[in-house]
């Protein structure tokens, strides 16, 4: 367990809070009695093999799944999501992209122009403001997304395997961000991946899922030097250990 969080030890109470959630899809348990918290301004990376069960755990911190069992306990409706894809509307420019989400605030055009630019330069994309998503690289239209799910200070935001299908360089450019982002906001953040490099650089603690139950937390560096069967195979990502293939 990790010690020393500064919100936990002044007795404020965590951001989000997940207690014995399971979940079902056509006879096959995927979450199997989860639980974990997160306080506001640090980052849980929950990890683990595909099919795991860890994007299911963030459609249901979105509404987008009902719990069969358990409490799905957040302390905002103040949400922001980087969708692994990206997910922009290619109609739009960017800007028009992070309007959107402005849409439920009784805001003037200068005051959502002054909001959008904020967060394009916070990214590094503020004179791709008129670019159409097609015409920016795979990272610029993750950053994009970044800038789109923080457009209104979210209290929480939720990363959705954020650097998968980027190249070394551009993945580390995405995890500055995330860290950045972490400092900037305070807010709860929650990062599924698989991938090492993100977690160990990004999270103040580790959660590892395995056939839809948290079996190992840590912190990056204890996760690395872990003797725990389960972690110890994850992290060095070796063929010898409890997570063989077709298990999860």
């Amino acid at each position: 367990m990790v010690v020393g969080r500064p919100s936990e030890k002044s007795g404020n109470a965590p951001m989000i809070e997940v207690v014995d959630l399971w979940k079902s899809f056509n006879g096959r348990t995927v979450l199997k009695g989860v639980n974990f918290k997160v306080w506001a301004g640090e980052t849980l990376a929950i990890i683990g093999p595909s099919g795991c069960g860890k994007s299911t755990i963030l459609k249901h911190l979105c509404g987008l799944l009902t719990p069969d069992k358990g409490e799905i306990i957040k302390r905002s409706d103040e949400i922001g999501l980087v969708f692994q894809s990206s997910a922009l509307l290619n109609s739009l420019t960017v800007g028009e992209n992070l309007a959107l989400g402005l849409r439920r605030r009784k805001l003037s055009k200068r005051e959502q122009s002054e909001i959008i630019m904020e967060k394009l330069k916070l990214v590094g994309l503020a004179d791709y403001i008129n670019t159409y998503p097609p015409q920016l690289s795979g990272g610029q239209q993750k950053r994009t997304g970044f800038a789109r799910a923080i457009v209104n200070d979210p209290k929480i935001i939720l990363y959705d395997e954020p650097t998968t299908g980027l190249d070394p360089v551009m993945s580390t450019i995405i995890e500055d961000y995330i860290i950045e982002l972490e400092h900037e906001l305070k807010a709860a953040s929650i990062v599924v991946t698989h991938q090492l490099s993100t977690w160990s650089r990004t999270a103040d603690r580790v959660n590892l899922m395995f056939a839809g139950n948290m079996v190992w937390e840590g912190s990056p560096t204890e996760a690395l030097q872990s003797e725990d069967q389960y972690m110890k195979q994850f992290a060095h990502a070796t063929r010898q250990g409890p997570m063989a293939a077709g298990k999860v």
